[in-house]
């Protein structure tokens, strides 16, 4: 008997897309199984089946990549974007021929620490809240902010019916803060400083566990060290 996996599970195998992003594929009519359109989550492939995206035929990448990217401000962490704007996957065409999607996202603004892949069980992973993976970003705000917005932001700030909390958040110079996120909720650092009137110059992530930008430059990428992608399945 052939083992039989989610259509979502293999588009992302195929490396194209996570398997978040793979849903909303057939759900928009985009995947068609042996010529069939498919539009419901549950169904099931072998693999041995002609499926095809857009009418183009798909098969599961041979190479898992693994990519560290310093996404620079101004570009989307998308696969396409309706608007025009620069794709931050288009930094690594000119070295990788396979698709590679984002894992999470960085807003348009900020810039810094993005992994890509085209490895969709090791994205699921790293995506799920279970694995309680850090996420590190600095921030400059655009004048001196009071010591009170982070002691806040530590123990945790309601708004407009969302509650967002810090693992940590510590002064590195006047206009200058380190925070440190766990779950990082949709641009929570710009809502949490909006709410407080702080106004941001700039926004990098500097880290994603134990995966550190360092002094990868705005819009270079590296490959992770097979340590970094133990560290990351923890």
């Amino acid at each position: 008997m052939i083992d039989e996996i989610r259509l979502q599970v293999y588009l992302a195998r195929c490396g194209v897309a996570s398997r978040r992003a793979s849903e909303n594929l057939i759900l928009n009519g985009r995947v068609s199984v042996d010529g069939k359109i498919i539009t419901e989550l549950g169904t099931k492939v072998s693999g041995k089946e002609k499926i095809c995206l857009d009418g183009k035929q798909i098969f599961p990448e041979a190479e898992k990549r693994y990519i560290l990217l310093n996404k620079p401000e101004g570009y989307v962490c998308s696969l396409a974007d309706e608007k025009d704007r620069p794709i931050a996957a288009s930094l690594l065409k000119d070295t990788y021929t396979e698709r590679l999607y984002n894992i999470g996202r960085l807003d348009m603004l900020s810039g810094g620490a993005i992994l890509f892949t085209n490895d969709g069980d090791f994205s699921a992973k790293v995506e799920h809240p279970s694995s309680e993976i850090e996420k590190e970003y600095e921030v400059i705000t655009v004048f001196e902010y009071p010591d009170e917005i982070l002691q806040k932001f530590l123990r945790g700030v309601r708004i407009e019916g969302v509650f967002y909390k810090a693992l940590s958040a510590e002064r590195i110079s006047k206009n200058k803060m380190r925070i440190v996120l766990i779950e990082g909720k949709n641009r929570e650092i710009r809502r949490v400083l909006k709410f407080f009137n702080i106004k941001i110059k700039k926004l990098i992530r500097v880290r994603i566990g134990c995966v550190y930008l360092s002094d990868l430059p705005s819009g270079k990428h590296r490959p992770l060290t097979s340590e970094e992608i133990k560290g990351l399945l923890g």
